[in-house]
């Protein structure tokens, strides 16, 4: 029965061991292999391998796939005229050789390299963007800026091991203080446009009030003149007419114009005068005999 435990156990241990030293390499990855601490080799062939068991030897796995770096903060870059623009970018990396990787960095982590290509690559796009201007920033050179990064990236990342495979930009707006200024000189804009508009409407409308008015006093000038004028007609015909009526019949036109006297000197009742009855004024009421009634 001892027996059997004994060689239970030593299955058991003889497993472990092998466990320890049976590593699996997937397509994905890089193996590393370190001895005491100390680096020994990289195995990028996938399948099963062996190694020392620990702590004489252990295994490091380093991802192979395309990586994707962005931009850690926004810091303002100055352009050719001085104005300054927040450039957010990502960019695209490979591991190509695992060895200078670990040499270069110190370790095979690859998140502090990454902490550590950041800044290169900032300082890469700062160097492209100062030779150009806004414009061509906002508008033509993009493109040309992606590639001169990728271009100057390319022979540093060859000494860490990597790949550069794309570079691009993802925004590029003015800084904070940028962008205030030019909305507030845009509103000033809108605002000047907006009061020269009024301006012009108001003038317009002015013009067309003038005209208006001078083309009313000249209908009423024109209408007042053709009145007086017709008026004046009228009066000479019916001044005409009373002559020859009048010149037909002197009596009548004695009296009718006794009449008239009459209708304008009693307009109303209230109308008094204080007159002797046979005076030559009253002669038309008296009859033809001259008597008072």
């Amino acid at each position: 029965m001892n027996r059997i435990g004994f060689y239970v156990a030593s299955a058991l241990v003889a497993l472990m061991v092998a466990s320890s030293c049976l590593f699996i390499v997937d397509q994905r990855q890089f193996a590393v292999i370190y001895a005491l601490g100390e680096f020994k080799e990289v195995i990028s062939e996938p399948g099963l391998k062996f190694k020392l068991p620990p702590p004489v030897q252990n295994v490091v796995f380093l991802d192979r796939r395309v990586q994707t770096l962005d931009s850690p903060e926004t810091r303002p870059i100055f352009t050719a005229e001085k104005k300054s623009l927040v450039v957010d970018w990502l960019i695209k990396w490979r591991l190509i050789n695992p060895k200078e990787f670990i040499l270069s960095n110190g370790a095979a982590d690859m998140r502090n390299f990454e902490s550590r290509l950041s800044p290169i690559v900032q300082a890469a796009f700062n160097e492209e963007v100062t030779k150009r201007t806004v414009q061509a920033m906002l508008a033509t050179d993009r493109e040309l800026v992606m590639q001169g990064v990728k271009s100057r990236l390319s022979d540093e990342a060859k000494s860490f091991g990597i790949e550069i495979v794309d570079v691009r930009i993802k925004r590029v707006d003015f800084s904070a203080n940028i962008t205030t200024a030019v909305y507030q000189r845009m509103d000033s804009e809108r605002k000047r446009v907006a009061a020269e508009v009024r301006a012009t409407g108001q003038a317009e409308g002015e013009r067309i009030k003038a005209d208006a008015e001078r083309q009313r006093d000249v209908i009423l000038a024109e209408a007042f003149r053709d009145a007086q004028k017709v008026m004046g007609d009228g009066d000479a015909k019916a001044s005409a007419l009373y002559a020859d009526s009048f010149g037909r019949d002197p009596q009548f036109a004695q009296f009718y114009r006794r009449l008239d006297a009459y209708k304008a000197t009693f307009r109303s009742k209230s109308d008094v005068m204080v007159i002797d009855p046979d005076t030559d004024f009253f002669s038309a009421l008296r009859g033809a005999s001259g008597s008072r009634k």
